[in-house]
């Protein structure tokens, strides 16, 4: 886990507090990220919520289902049933890849992109949370490359802002455009 951009600090680096809360947000994100979120996401997902319950386990672990009576304290028998969990999200991880693609590929308007914009410009306060932002996306027909070029283009369309995506103040003038 040493790529900070993807997966923020590692594990072993957040303090108990960190720890608990990082890990109580990526349990109930999951349900999200699994309904709305591309393979990519859920992959990402996946491997930092397991890497957050590790580093708990290695901490703190009288806590977790490994001494509650439910496997037996033998390691190896902990390893195995660690290793199965992990062949499951491997399998769960192939059926995603394996699914069909039903969206046909459009041209990337500027009709597509105005629409994307709006979405975020009208959300509260203007800002939409990425996750919702690559919901968004996907609903109005614009693929992710399409999407990056909003970040990407000089000037810039669309920011983030930590864990949101905003619209630049040149986004909503384009956007203005656009509209006029």
């Amino acid at each position: 886990m040493e790529n900070h951009d993807v997966h923020g600090r590692p594990a072993r680096e957040l303090s108990d507090e960190e720890l608990e809360q990082q890990g109580t947000s990526a349990h109930e994100t999951r349900n999200w990220v699994f309904l709305h979120g591309s393979a990519e996401q859920y992959a990402l997902h996946t491997t930092r919520m397991l890497e957050l319950e590790w580093e708990y386990i290695r901490r703190f672990p009288k806590r977790t289902w490994q001494s509650s009576g439910g496997l037996p304290s033998d390691v190896k028998v902990t390893a195995e049933a660690w290793a199965e969990t992990l062949r499951g999200v491997v399998r769960q991880l192939e059926s995603l890849v394996e699914l069909p693609d039903n969206t046909p590929a459009q041209p990337v308007g500027s009709g597509l992109r105005a629409a994307f914009l709006q979405r975020i410009a009208d959300a509260p306060g203007g800002r939409m949370h990425k996750l919702e932002a690559h919901q968004a996306a996907r609903e109005v027909g614009l693929d992710r490359a399409a999407v990056a070029t909003l970040y990407n283009e000089e000037p810039a369309l669309l920011a983030a802002d930590l864990q949101y995506r905003v619209v630049t103040d040149v986004g909503r003038a384009w956007l203005a455009a656009e509209a006029g």
